[in-house]
């Protein structure tokens, strides 16, 4: 028998007496409701980011260079991303080829996050772009040589795996650029086409009617119609057969189908970013992007991949630029054009926008537009050689350089005077790829002005300056080269304009 009490209850029991059992009210029964649906959430998210985490690859960071970049002294990040034709892991499929080819880099990118997070602007690297690829780990454990005048998608195919190389194109891309790459991101066939049907489909355009004779030039017919003319949404299959395109649009040539995947990733931005980039709309984006992308270490796990990309989110899509690396044709090579690259590599290490915007978050003191410059003392100089020219008549000189670039671990080829005795200024001159190199050496000689000459070398031309000191600092470039600036494509832009390039488009 039982009885109420106020707030508790009178039971009793099997020996006949009675004991007073409390009641619970109501707001503690749907407290503990609430506690086991966040328990049962968290393990929830748990599970998911379990699962995240073990569809992640990651390659071998012991593959990275031992002469790398130094890090800038902003907040800023550069993150290079590979577009993997791999035909394996089920990418034959889509991608069409022999599954135990060897992988090579389709296409690639550099994406420069200004430290403001208010910018950012992608650099496209030609396939083609001749370039220096340095000593690269083979899948023995051993180094090759350096390569110079290389194809520069060659350098994924370092070691002849399926998988690629990811850290020799994350070298070479040190090497040509002098900036330090932060994360590397590779992305297969897979991958591709499921990030495209995740978001529902991207926005594109194409200029003229396309048939499977234009992805495919060995075919012996025209084929079906892949694309009708104008406007329209495209996924998985269709998605990847459109940033592949390249024969049948424009003059057939890489730097066309560069424009169009601009474009491709123009849209796509605008898409992810109208769905509003939150954890629960990444969550599926990595799912589908997690089982298909190698990443390096850095990145490699669910909850750094989303933090990475939730860092993003306050870039304005008119602040996401798209431009592609100063190039000209060499024969059926493209070659770099110097000065312009090395100008706009100096640009994204000062955090200067497109136009010329100081985004690097520093606070500089009035009217001085430089960056710091690294201190003397931690400049390493190892695999790094220096021919020295006294440009003075202090003969002095050559012997104080030769010092101070030989307790940095520089090697020093030789020495000479220079072709004018009447120098005030220090030079560092430097051949093509080698702009990283200079500014390593021009941190010994304060003051120094680089300039790009050719050849395949680095010389320290010295002024009357050096005597002492050093009496000027070097000024930041106030923009990216009008080259590059006038043929930027913003995230925003329609996605009809400038798809073609050369004739026939």
């Amino acid at each position: 028998m039982t009885r109420t009490d106020g707030g508790s209850r009178m039971t009793t029991t099997r020996d006949g007496s009675t004991a007073r059992v409390r009641k619970r009210s109501p707001w503690r029964i749907m407290l503990l409701i609430a506690l086991v649906v966040v328990m049962i959430g968290a393990v929830g998210l748990g599970w998911i980011y379990l699962t995240l985490n073990s569809s992640i690859h990651t390659f071998d960071a012991g593959g990275l260079s031992r002469h790398r970049p130094t890090a800038g002294p902003s907040q800023s990040e550069n993150v290079l991303v590979i577009g993997s034709d791999a035909r394996n892991d089920g990418n034959s499929s889509l991608g069409g080829g022999d599954a135990n080819d060897i992988g090579r880099s389709d296409t690639a990118f550099l994406l420069h996050v200004y430290a403001d997070h208010q910018h950012a602007l992608a650099v496209s690297i030609p396939r083609d772009t001749l370039v220096t690829i340095p000593p690269c780990k083979l899948p023995d454990g051993s180094w090759t040589k350096t390569q110079t005048n290389a194809v520069f998608n060659s350098a994924f195919s370092v070691g002849q795996t399926d998988k690629g190389n990811p850290a020799c194109t994350q070298n070479t891309v040190e090497q040509l650029t002098g900036l330090r790459v932060d994360h590397t991101v590779v992305v297969d066939f897979k991958g591709f086409a499921a990030l495209t049907g995740v978001v529902g489909g991207v926005r594109v355009c194409l200029p003229q009617d396309v048939y499977e004779k234009d992805l495919d030039p060995n075919r012996a017919t025209r084929g079906n119609l892949l694309f009708k003319k104008g406007e329209q949404t495209v996924s998985g299959q269709q998605a990847l057969d459109y940033v592949r395109i390249r024969h049948g649009l424009g003059d057939g040539s890489d730097i066309g189908r560069i424009k169009r995947q601009q474009a491709f990733l123009s849209s796509l931005i605008k898409k992810v970013k109208s769905d509003g980039i939150t954890p629960a709309n990444l969550l599926p984006l990595a799912d589908a992007a997690t089982k298909s992308l190698t990443v390096d270490p850095g990145l490699g796990t669910a909850n750094k991949l989303i933090s990475f990309a939730m860092s993003l989110r306050d870039i304005d899509l008119h602040n996401t630029k798209f431009v592609t690396l100063p190039w000209q044709y060499a024969g059926e090579r493209v070659a770099v054009v110097e000065p312009d690259a090395s100008s706009l590599w100096a640009a994204l290490k000062a955090d200067r926008t497109i136009d010329g915007t100081d985004a690097s978050g520093r606070t500089q003191p009035h009217g001085d537009t430089s960056a710091s410059p690294n201190p003397t003392w931690s400049v390493s100089g190892a695999g790094i050689n220096v021919a020295v020219y006294n440009g003075t008549t202090l003969s002095s000189l050559t012997s104080k350089a030769v010092s101070a670039l030989t307790e940095h671990g520089f090697t020093v080829t030789g020495t000479a005077t220079a072709s004018s005795q009447d120098d005030t200024t220090t030079v560092i001159e430097y051949g093509a790829s080698l702009r990283s190199q200079a500014e390593k050496v021009a941190q010994l000689f304060p003051g120094a002005q680089l300039r790009f000459i050719g050849g395949s070398g680095v010389n320290a031309v010295l002024g009357a300056s050096y005597a002492t000191g050093g009496s000027s600092t070097p000024t930041t470039p106030t923009a990216v080269p009008g080259s590059v600036r006038n043929d930027a494509r913003s995230a925003d832009d329609d996605p009809c304009s400038d798809l073609t390039y050369g004739s026939g488009g």
